[in-house]
């Protein structure tokens, strides 16, 4: 009975809760076999919630693409908070792509989320993540190493500046 419930979590945890992809991935079977409840999942949810958001980080987007995955699957206002939190004290530090696609999926993030969302956490939410593009389009192109355009499909200062645009754009549609 152990190894069911474990198996029954890695496959949840795996496919961030999503039985979209387990089914296209021909293991939601499987996973339906273990008949975990809803309470189960609510807590598997806010376990990865909390393991991402404490993996946030400029050096590492892993755990922001993880929690914009969440989101798809779960919507809950801390996922917001916590990244809005962490982006508001550090994200101006990073570098021009960390910046990007930190605020790209935000922007899914808020989309996802908008809906349970009080409309003063949507619209900080918002005022930091145009804050950040803004940013990333009037400052200079800052490059870490290890770090490089071709990672996010981009030519030049002029191709992010696009994208930020366009996410400025994404924001103000969540918004209205």
């Amino acid at each position: 009975m152990e190894n069911q419930a474990q198996r029954a979590k890695e496959l949840f945890t795996y496919y961030y809760g999503s039985s979209f992809d387990m089914h296209r991935e021909g293991t939601y079977e499987e996973y339906k076999s273990f008949c975990v409840s809803k309470e189960t999942e609510m807590e598997w949810f806010k376990e990865l919630i909390g393991e991402y958001t404490g993996q946030l980080s400029i050096r590492n987007w892993d755990a922001i693409t993880s929690l914009s995955s969440i989101s798809r699957n779960y919507q809950d206002s801390v996922i917001v908070e916590n990244v809005v939190s962490f982006a508001s004290r550090n994200i101006m530090s990073a570098d021009s792509i960390v910046r990007l696609l930190f605020a790209e999926r935000l922007v899914e993030i808020l989309g996802a989320n908008k809906k349970v969302l009080s409309k003063d956490l949507l619209f900080r939410a918002c005022k930091v993540t145009v804050e950040v593009l803004e940013a990333i389009i009037s400052q200079p192109l800052v490059i870490d190493p290890g770090h490089e355009l071709q990672q996010l499909n981009l030519k030049d200062k002029r191709s992010l500046n696009s994208r930020a645009k366009k996410s400025i754009e994404d924001v103000m549609d969540i918004v209205n």
